[in-house]
């Protein structure tokens, strides 16, 4: 493989025997594998043993298991979407295709915008915006389609103030690229990639996060139609769609179904339906201070966190870590006695047994010790004032003796006081 994979477009699966993901991913991967195949794909599909093949894991950079990775010539692709059959193989055949595919014709152009919710299209000759868009390409490949194509096939709608552009065609809508308002062409594109409004989830957030955008979400339940769930979702859908102008740049919207990814983030309970507003990049969260009971409110309290007067919640600050290591330890407790509270017990149960059963076991022999020192001492003491007593007549010349050193000692008391007297 490593010497004729360049022969070949290669999608692969680095995965680990014990890892329990890639055991998940197997069932899907060989779908992938038999789907390629009858379609023709010249992709081939295959699979390695990242830990019996670590020097070939190591030179493709895979740090986790499962990875997926379409390799191409000298470049490796990395896939980061939903290990979902039809999701793989989308983005197998987008990234083994032409970097940039052209639409020769109206008709063409069309049929792509129907099947694509976002498109990027290069319009015009060559030109250094074309190479830098060649390159953007070939970076972010992975996560959308590139096009290019002449100004008659664009829809009569459209007006661009000059060629080369390049066009973003989303939301009923285009926005042209201006370099002096939106900056690096590859962060625009980046920024982009997505739909005015989505339905996110742990993942999309998770991709959000690359964009730099504050993400503004109206945390529902979409089996709940009542009146309150559906207006925030409504207030949500409006200003993305009325206020883009204002807000494009700095906030993506969209809802998100049940709150329990969004209380693992926050490592908090929110009561549903609510509105919050994530800073992807540092943990940050906002809160609204106030019911929102309508557009006006949702303007307000967005303009609020722009210009700094609304106040950031969370972070990732030193308490926020220790914060988070608590939550999480708590979790997992709380999840495997949820799960299987007889593994739960075996589990905590028995090491908290054997610590008590130590710590009763070092105390006692502290204690018992400590008696024995105790009675030895007295024991010992008890020997030796057995020895020191002796017999009677040895305590009656010891006596005697002692008082003669006092006879002695008082004598000589005696003609010192005299001598001083003289």
């Amino acid at each position: 493989f490593k010497e004729n994979r360049k022969d070949d477009i290669w999608l692969v699966d680095f995965y680990a025997p014990w890892c329990g993901h890639c055991k998940k991913l197997e069932p899907v991967w060989n779908e992938v594998g038999i789907e390629m195949k009858n379609m023709g794909s010249p992709v081939k599909v295959g699979k390695m043993d990242a830990t019996s093949f670590s020097s070939i894991a190591s030179e493709f950079g895979v740090r986790g298991y499962p990875t997926i990775k379409l390799l191409k010539g000298d470049l490796a692709y990395n896939y980061r979407g939903p290990r979902t059959k039809d999701d793989i193989i989308e983005f197998a055949n987008r990234v083994a295709g032409p970097l940039i595919r052209p639409l020769p014709s109206q008709h063409m152009f069309e049929h792509v915008q129907k099947r694509h919710h976002v498109l990027f299209v290069y319009v015009g000759g060559e030109s250094p915006l074309k190479e830098k868009y060649i390159e953007v390409a070939s970076e972010l490949i992975v996560y959308t389609y590139f096009f290019s194509a002449s100004e008659d096939v664009l829809p009569e709608y459209v007006t661009l103030p000059e060629l080369p552009a390049v066009v973003v065609f989303k939301d009923g809508t285009y926005f042209v690229y201006d370099e002096y308002e939106d900056g690096d062409l590859s962060s625009w594109i980046n920024r982009e990639r997505f739909q005015g409004y989505l339905n996110v989830d742990g993942f999309t957030l998770y991709e959000l996060g690359d964009t730099g955008k504050l993400v503004a979400i109206a945390v529902i339940d979409d089996k709940n139609s009542s009146v309150e769930h559906t207006r925030l979702k409504s207030i949500i859908q409006e200003v993305a769609r009325d206020y883009r102008d204002h807000f494009h740049r700095d906030f993506q919207f969209g809802h998100m179904d049940g709150n329990d990814y969004i209380n693992s983030l926050l490592m908090d309970d929110l009561t549903i339906p609510t509105i919050v507003v994530l800073n992807t990049s540092n943990q940050q969260y906002f809160l609204p201070d106030r019911h929102i009971e309508n557009t006006e409110d949702m303007v307000q309290f967005i303009n609020n966190i722009l210009d700094g007067t609304a106040e950031a919640q969370g972070g990732d600050g030193l308490l926020q870590r220790i914060k988070r290591i608590i939550y999480d330890a708590k979790s997992t407790v709380v999840s495997v006695f949820k799960s299987s509270p007889l593994l739960g017990c075996f589990l905590f149960g028995l090491p908290l047994g054997v610590i008590s059963i130590m710590c009763y076991g070092i105390c006692t022999a502290d204690t018992d010790g400590g008696i024995d020192e105790h009675e030895g001492a007295k024991k010992e003491n008890g020997d030796r004032d057995l020895t020191d007593e002796g017999s009677e007549e040895e305590q009656e010349e010891e006596k005697n003796r002692k008082y003669t050193e006092l006879s002695d000692g008082e004598f000589k008391q005696k003609d010192i006081m005299e001598k001083k007297k003289d």
